[in-house]
């Protein structure tokens, strides 16, 4: 625990799951819980009840007492409570997706613009360690011109509780691809330091969350069965970047095949694969010093606590008045990306206009 950032109250809104996640991170960091907000009152009774702070039903009174807001709420609500959040003068971390829509992502954006507040987008992927090794080795050009990523976020039966807010439309805006594509699309650009799009051609497939006879071992939450179940659970995509850059795309809350988490980023000099989920990272070159020869490197690092890395990088930021100045734009592109796939989807066709 640390008091580098104990003057900074901080309040977190959404307090499901992910949000006592986050409320458990603030305690380590010693950051003041200034309170939380839900509309529901079960939840606001739990939360009171583990971390004896006030708890709200609507914002108002929270943005009073606080410098910072996190945001976990279902998608559709990420935009009122960060919009007003940033009015009040707070802070704000705002889990991934930006929003549920782009359109919505694109207003969430105008609000951060006119504000002078830190606005960061949750994508704790970013802060993995091995991520960051790949990013400095990068730096130092060691994979020469990177031409090619292949992103996979695939569980072969992982549908987090059909009948919950994540497989209903109206309010997560998506399925898989906006829930775990989101993050492989950010660190596929990430990793390319965000290259413009000129090109996106995609499918999206409901196939197995809409079944009657779903067969699964465990679920992220409690089966609902498939009524309430109108999203897709698994995307393709190929992604065209400046440069012709490229990405492919695999993501899948379930599919017919073992789950994958890897990573390939190719450059004209070196390649790397790493596991987002394991931690795993390799490093691939060829030599012609010597006998033509390959080199395979293993590398280990310790796999941190992304979430907790992410928090202290929001609250540095604010603390030293600026940092991610770009987090919230990058956070539309992705979207701009997730909306063209679903939009190639519809179509049967490539999308060229992101706009």
């Amino acid at each position: 625990m640390t008091d580098e950032y104990s003057s900074i109250r901080t309040g977190v809104i959404g307090l499901g799951n992910i949000g006592q996640y986050h409320a458990e991170r603030l305690r380590d960091l010693g950051v003041q819980l200034g309170g939380g907000l839900d509309v529901s009152k079960a939840a606001r009774d739990r939360f009171q009840a583990r971390y004896n702070v006030p708890v709200y039903e609507t914002g108002a009174p929270l943005y009073e007492d606080c410098d910072a807001v996190i945001i976990t709420t279902p998608n559709t609500f990420h935009e009122p409570y960060v919009v007003e959040a940033l009015e009040a003068g707070c802070h704000v971390l705002v889990e991934k997706p930006l929003a549920h829509s782009l359109e919505s992502a694109e207003r969430i954006a105008e609000a951060a613009d006119s504000s002078d507040r830190v606005c960061m987008v949750g994508f704790n992927n970013r802060f993995l360690n091995t991520v960051q090794i790949v990013r400095n080795r990068i730096e130092s050009g060691f994979f020469g011109d990177i031409t090619h990523i292949e992103a996979n976020y695939v569980r072969r039966r992982g549908v987090p509780g059909r009948g919950s807010w994540f497989t209903r439309r109206s309010v997560a805006g998506g399925g898989s691809l906006i829930d775990l594509g989101v993050h492989a699309i950010d660190l596929a650009l990430y990793i390319l330091d965000f290259p413009q799009v000129t090109e996106v051609n995609g499918v999206t497939r409901t196939e197995f969350g809409s079944r009657e006879d779903y067969a699964f071992l465990e679920m992220w939450g409690d089966d609902g069965g498939s009524d309430e179940f109108d999203v897709d659970d698994s995307a393709s995509a190929f992604i065209r970047c400046a440069d012709n850059r490229t990405v492919s795309l695999e993501v899948a809350w379930a599919t017919n095949r073992p789950a994958n988490h890897d990573f390939i980023i190719r450059g004209t000099e070196a390649a790397a694969g790493l596991d987002i989920m394991e931690g795993d990272l390799s490093f691939y070159t060829a030599s012609s010093d010597g006998p033509n020869h390959f080199e395979d490197t293993t590398v280990q690092a310790t796999h941190n606590d992304t979430h907790a890395d992410e928090q202290r990088a929001f609250f540095s930021a604010v603390t030293e008045g600026q940092g991610f100045e770009d987090s919230v734009e990058q956070g539309v592109t992705v979207q701009r990306v997730i909306d063209a796939i679903y939009r190639s989807s519809e179509s049967g066709g490539c999308v060229t206009s992101l706009e």
